[in-house]
């Protein structure tokens, strides 16, 4: 499987030496993303607004990824305040509503006082149609993962404890 590196633009990306997002097979990895706008290299000063365009940015980056919001599996929102996090809530709920990822907040320091947010997310591709089903509906599943056709014979089992469960 290739690895992919994409960028959004920014100048901290080559000054610091990190992609805005990397593409290894299926899995989409976008960095830490902040609100600034990358064609122009501002920020504004409100939490919200941060949050709305680090989504934009974060949107970009997937989209360049041939992904989206809808194959985010997690997220993790890191806020200099945490008073901010509800107000922000309209924004994340816009973009992760229906697709629900695992996520955490922290509050921390960022590297930037005028940061309130930075935002990085996880997404695995689907592709369409084509992998839809999951867990026991797909097929019988080995200790792998990886699906076993009919005539294939169970992985063996590893550790005495589990063997001894199958025999009661």
């Amino acid at each position: 499987m290739s690895r992919r590196l994409i960028s959004s633009g920014s100048t901290f990306e080559k000054s610091i030496g990190y992609s805005r997002a990397v593409v290894d097979g299926d899995w989409v990895f976008v960095s830490g993303t902040t609100g600034f706008d990358y064609s122009t290299m501002t920020i504004q000063d409100d939490a919200v607004a941060q949050c709305e365009q680090a989504l934009k940015n974060i949107e970009a980056a997937l989209k360049q990824a041939d992904s989206g919001f809808a194959d985010v599996v997690r997220v993790h929102y890191l806020m200099t305040n945490g008073a901010d996090f509800e107000r922000c809530w309209p924004a994340m709920g816009e973009a992760f509503g229906e697709v629900r990822p695992a996520a955490t907040m922290m509050v921390v320091g960022l590297a930037d006082p005028r940061m309130k947010i930075e935002i990085e997310v996880t997404a695995l591709r689907r592709a369409s149609g084509a992998r839809k089903t999951t867990g026991r509906a797909s097929g019988a599943r080995n200790t792998t993962g990886r699906a076993r056709g009919a005539g294939a014979k169970r992985a063996p089992v590893r550790n005495k404890a589990r063997a001894a469960r199958r025999k009661k």
